[in-house]
Parts: structure tokens; sequence; C-alpha cells
């Protein structure tokens, strides 16, 4: 765009987002690298041939996770400092399983997120909201036998990006996957139910499967809240198969 061309309004993301999904409809399924209304993603994606390595040869000098590496409170972004963060405490929890179901036990989870004000515990955020000296907004876990992971946070708030005018990213929580070796890496995003801002966000709708757009939202579960101290929600990660929970490429 031009320097002297007028900003994009949402109205316009809007309107490329609606048009790219009904051609999509009608071309079937298949990835959508480079994504217009996602200004950067010409940027983000690749665009030459990928770069041939031996995985073992990563592997040696990867890291290694183990269960002596993460301490139980790290999955407690709400007791990280000596007072208690602003904001709505909840929990968030859900299996990481395979394609067929199984669980996968003793993946590395990690999650970083925004305060309650929507701004990152980050030097390179500039959003004139307030930062919460009580809380950093990252943590990590391990998964159980049976697949399960465990947070206790504070829900994130939207937050302004120069994608376009007035553009706002919905509240919603980046999630890592390690498995036992350092070329095993996920990174998604999760979201939450009911968000106005969900189809006006050019990232959200840069997933061209609606189906795989609403496994990407959490769901509030009442038999996860606890009484009188948080909210609960669920979501479960599926790693692999038809029904794969989109992944950041």
């Amino acid at each position: 765009m031009p320097d002297n061309a007028p900003p994009d309004t949402q109205d316009t993301i809007s309107a490329e987002i609606a048009s790219i999904a009904a051609a999509h409809e009608k071309a079937g399924p298949g990835p959508l690298l480079d994504y217009p209304p996602y200004r950067s993603s010409i940027l983000r994606h690749p665009t030459f041939a990928p770069v041939q390595v031996d995985p073992d040869e990563i592997e040696l000098v990867g890291p290694v996770f183990g269960a002596r590496d993460v301490d139980p409170g790290d999955a407690d972004l709400t007791a990280q400092h000596p007072g208690e963060p602003l904001g709505e405490r909840m929990i968030v929890t859900g299996r990481i399983v395979d394609g067929t179901g199984r669980p996968v036990a003793g993946q590395l989870v990690e999650v970083w997120q925004a305060n309650a004000a929507g701004r990152y515990a980050h030097g390179r955020d500039r959003h004139p909201a307030p930062l919460d000296p009580h809380f950093t907004g990252t943590g990590r876990c391990l998964t159980d036998a049976d697949g399960r992971y465990r947070f206790v946070t504070v829900k994130p708030g939207p937050y302004p990006w120069r994608n376009h005018l007035n553009a706002w990213r919905p509240a919603h929580i980046h999630f890592s996957l390690f498995g036992r070796n350092f070329t095993e890496r996920v990174v998604t995003q999760m979201y939450f139910p009911g968000d106005p801002l969900l189809p006006l966000d050019p990232i959200f709708g840069s997933i061209p499967d609606t189906s795989a757009q609403q496994r990407l939202l959490a769901t509030y579960d009442h038999e996860v809240t606890t009484p009188e101290w948080s909210t609960g929600y669920r979501w479960d990660i599926v790693l692999t198969g038809p029904r794969r929970t989109w992944t950041e490429s």
C-alpha cells in the first residue's frame, strides 16, 4: 500500500475475508498460505522449498525435556508473584490426544497470553493499557498419563494491532506443545466462545475450514469451575488425523 494511501478499514478487511471464504468454499479444501486480509502473512509463510536436515543431528543440540525440568507451580500463572493479578481468574484444562483418541502423556505444554487489560509483559508491546505487576502471562506443565493438562490463569483481554484501522485481536491464549524431540513442536491459539471480535479477525479468518475454526474455541465447563474462586474452560487438542487442531505452520 502506498504511503499516502488511506488505511484499510474493518469493512475492507471483512469484505476480503468474506470473498476469500466464498471462493474457498467453491474451490474445495486446501491450505491458505498467503492470506491478504492478514497483511503480514506474505512475510510469514514460506516462499521457498524447505531445507532438508537430519533430525537426529538437530536433536543432539536441542533441549531435553523431562519432569524434573518443570515445577508444578509453573502451571499457576496467578501465583508467580507476591500479589494477586487483576482480572477474571479461570482454569483452562483439557486433553492432548492423537488422531485415534489415545492420550499423549509427558507432553510439554507452554502458554503465553496478554493480561486482563490486553497487554503482554513484553518490551515491544506498546499498547497503552496497564501492565499488571502480578501477572507475567507465561506458564508450562507436562501432560499426565491421560494426556491431561491444567493451567490457572486470568482471562486475557482483547488488544489492538496494526493490521488495519481499528483492528482488534479477540481474546486468546497461545499454546506451544513439545513432544519428546525438539523437532516435534506444535503452536496454536485457543479462543473463547461468543467473542464478537472473532468474525472480524483475519488471523482467525485465515483458517479456511469453519469446523477447524470451531475446534479452536474453548468450552465453558461448570464442572471445572470452582465455587467462589474461578470459572472453568475445557479445550482438547488433537495432534493428528482429519480432526486435528489447527496449528501455525
